[in-house]
């Protein structure tokens, strides 16, 4: 039996700041947004959830390089169905992750703060992958991984896998790292060698980069999420 038609994309409800102090991070807006569009139009039910019910929008995510066109004015009306739904999601908690055939983890700066530890995400992207669904995530989502178990064997469900996500070039090239550092977190590439996982890249740090590998996809940076959600379409037509 094929999973459900059903996805869950997992927000973070971390929130910090960077550039000493000057700007915040939480929710990458597009990250979760692209993806849900992506998800629709192929005939998902989607439906979003953070670890305590709440969020923040990151500072860079709305500036006009990142929002624009369609997706600025999704964002601004608040009767939208992604802000009806982002803006009432429930706990993690709250939902029941049997019910859904993909987990897709959102992210932003901020999701490395939350992700390691957020427990009731992790239970329900380990029921989805359980049951034969795909667990994808875009750009700092890997972080969701810290914690996520195979069932079946008891270890990571990124071991011996391929995965990709933010580059630790770009954190230097952006000039956060010792913001990034006060927070105690590791970065992607970090968490996929202490976890056994190859980290793959594109040459760019800003390029449209995302990997399959069977049921686990995943995506570089904010302009793959887009197309990691299509890629996670396009694997569960298989399923």
């Amino acid at each position: 039996m094929s999973p459900a038609r059903k996805a869950l994309i997992s927000i973070t409800s971390a929130q910090a700041t960077l550039f000493q102090g000057k700007e915040t991070t939480g929710l990458f807006i597009s990250e979760a947004l692209h993806p849900y569009n992506v998800l629709v139009a192929a005939g998902f039910e989607v439906d979003l959830a953070s670890e305590t019910g709440s969020y923040t929008a990151d500072w860079l995510s709305q500036q006009p390089d990142f929002l624009n066109g369609d997706d600025l004015a999704t964002w601004n009306d608040v009767n939208s169905e992604f802000r009806q739904k982002l803006d009432n999601m429930p706990k993690a908690s709250e939902v029941d992750g049997s019910q859904y055939g993909v987990f897709y983890a959102s992210a932003g700066h901020a999701a490395l703060i939350d992700y390691p530890t957020a427990s009731s995400l992790q239970k329900i992207a380990e029921q989805v992958w359980a049951n034969g669904g795909v667990v994808a995530s875009v750009c700092h989502g890997p972080a969701i991984f810290a914690n996520i178990l195979d069932t079946a064997t008891g270890e990571p469900i990124i071991k011996g896998r391929t995965i990709t996500g933010f580059t630790t070039e770009a954190e230097n090239t952006m000039g956060i790292m010792s913001d990034l550092r006060s927070w105690g977190g590791e970065m992607v590439e970090e968490l996929a060698v202490r976890l056994g996982a190859k980290y793959e890249r594109s040459a760019g740090i800003w390029d449209d980069f995302h990997v399959v590998d069977g049921r686990l996809v995943t995506g570089q940076n904010p302009a793959s999420a887009g197309s990691t959600a299509k890629a996670v379409v396009e694997v569960f037509e298989t399923l």
